[in-house]
């Protein structure tokens, strides 16, 4: 993914991440005292890896690599299966969803640990 791309996805994915937020304040009664820590647990990490996001983003603008490119892809991919999967089982999907979010997670840890990778690795561009 480009730095452009990657940029625009975390604004993306922080704008849904306030709609979720403001779903979740608002329809609390909706969910059940049960199922809102899970909904509210989906809407901070889906901040916090969103705003991760944005660092890979600008970081793409001055070191393109590779693995940088990956870790933004494996970053998005953990909020898809984490975040997702919390939203759906605050919803009331089947269990078995549940068994989406680890895989999230591991995507996270690649992910970061990629960018940790590439940004040691990596040559800065030269400037123009």
């Amino acid at each position: 993914m480009s730095s452009s791309r990657t940029l625009a996805i975390a604004g993306l994915l922080l704008a849904l991440a306030t709609v979720c937020a403001a779903l979740g304040a608002h329809a609390s009664g909706h969910l059940g005292p049960e199922r809102l820590p899970v909904w509210e647990t989906a809407v901070r990490y889906q901040f916090f890896q969103s705003l991760g996001l944005i660092g890979i983003g600008v970081t793409l603008r001055s070191i393109d690599s590779g693995a940088l490119r990956a870790a933004a892809l494996l970053i998005v991919t953990g909020v898809v299966l984490f975040c997702g999967s919390l939203y759906a089982l605050s919803l009331g999907a089947p269990r078995a969803v549940g068994a989406l979010t680890p895989f999230g997670g591991l995507a996270w840890i690649g992910g970061w640990l990629l960018f940790a990778w590439g940004a040691w690795r990596a040559e800065p561009k030269a400037s123009a």
